[in-house]
């Protein structure tokens, strides 16, 4: 891998830090007094192979469609540029007949414990489930009122809620379908800086929640089944992970629990970059359903007239 970072803030500085000396080529930011370039183009095109691209919403798709028409691998960070189901469309043609491969990111995936989740799920643990809730807070609306391009547009919604819709479709295979019921704040900044959706999808019942507003970041998400639940607390960039398997206890009594405690470094982004050079590796087919499904439920908010 010959790789270049578009963007030089949170994100792609977190994607250089996991890239070697020899995989490394530069960054390229207009703004970033780091970066040796300001614009893809004035990279040389024959000196990488691969682009991750770290950038606000507004500038991915053009650098998207720079990348696949030079075969030249992409890592989006999350979501996928909105842009028409057609557009999607033809990239994906585009870069599967270049033989690329455009990824987008979502690194939580890569969260251990969410991956264990994934496992009771399948192999029937709590059997039925009945609710799935999550929630994902932390305190960064002062920032993203300082930022010069955070503080609009759908704000929390297109920020944090990419992440949760990854989550459910990882878990129950929700793809295809709009979360539709929500209510959604402003109490520090112009866009959303609180949001929670419920919704029932295949018989589940989700209720996913997000803020700006949480002066301790925290995740933690409960889910009840017909014979015992599962409930997970923070992150392992924030603090110790712990997750809990209970099985129910007929008629009614405290369950039988199962707890797991995980306390590391971040693993999700190391764990993310081998993923996206493996899909290289093994010249994997490009599929945007998924980015065309996310994107549908951001275009919902849109129509709903979030004010």
């Amino acid at each position: 891998m010959k790789a270049i970072i578009i963007g030089n803030g949170t994100q792609g500085k977190k994607r250089k830090f996991f890239l070697s000396k020899n995989e490394f080529i530069c960054s390229v930011d207009p703004l970033g007094t780091e970066s040796k370039f300001k614009f893809i183009k004035d990279v040389p095109i024959n000196s990488y192979d691969t682009v991750f691209i770290c950038t606000p919403e507004s500038e991915k798709i053009k650098i998207i469609e720079y990348c696949i028409k030079n075969k030249k691998n992409c890592l989006v960070e999350k979501p996928f540029p909105n842009c028409n189901k057609k557009k999607i469309k033809f990239l994906e043609k585009l870069a599967n007949k270049n033989n690329i491969v455009c990824y987008t990111a979502y690194n939580h995936r890569f969260e251990p414990f969410i991956k264990k989740i994934k496992k009771f799920i399948d192999n029937n643990k709590i059997g039925k489930i009945y609710s799935c809730k999550i929630f994902y807070g932390n305190g960064t609306s002062r920032l993203v009122k300082k930022s010069k391009w955070k503080d609009k547009g759908l704000g929390v919604v297109l920020d944090l809620f990419p992440h949760l819709f990854d989550m459910c479709n990882y878990w129950f295979d929700v793809k295809n379908n709009i979360f539709r019921n929500f209510h959604i704040e402003k109490f520090e900044n112009k866009s959303p800086d609180y949001a929670v959706i419920n919704s029932k999808i295949k018989k589940i019942f989700y209720q996913l929640e997000m803020t700006y507003c949480m002066w301790k970041n925290d995740y933690f998400c409960d889910i009840i089944g017909k014979k015992g639940s599962i409930h997970m607390s923070s992150l392992c960039k924030w603090d110790t992970t712990i997750l809990k398997i209970r099985k129910r206890v007929l008629p009614s009594g405290a369950p039988k629990e199962k707890v797991f405690l995980m306390k590391t470094k971040d693993p999700t982004w190391k764990l993310e970059l081998n993923y996206f050079k493996k899909l290289i590796r093994n010249k994997q087919k490009n599929n945007f359903s998924k980015n065309i499904w996310i994107n549908n439920n951001l275009n919902y908010f849109k129509r709903s007239k979030i004010k």
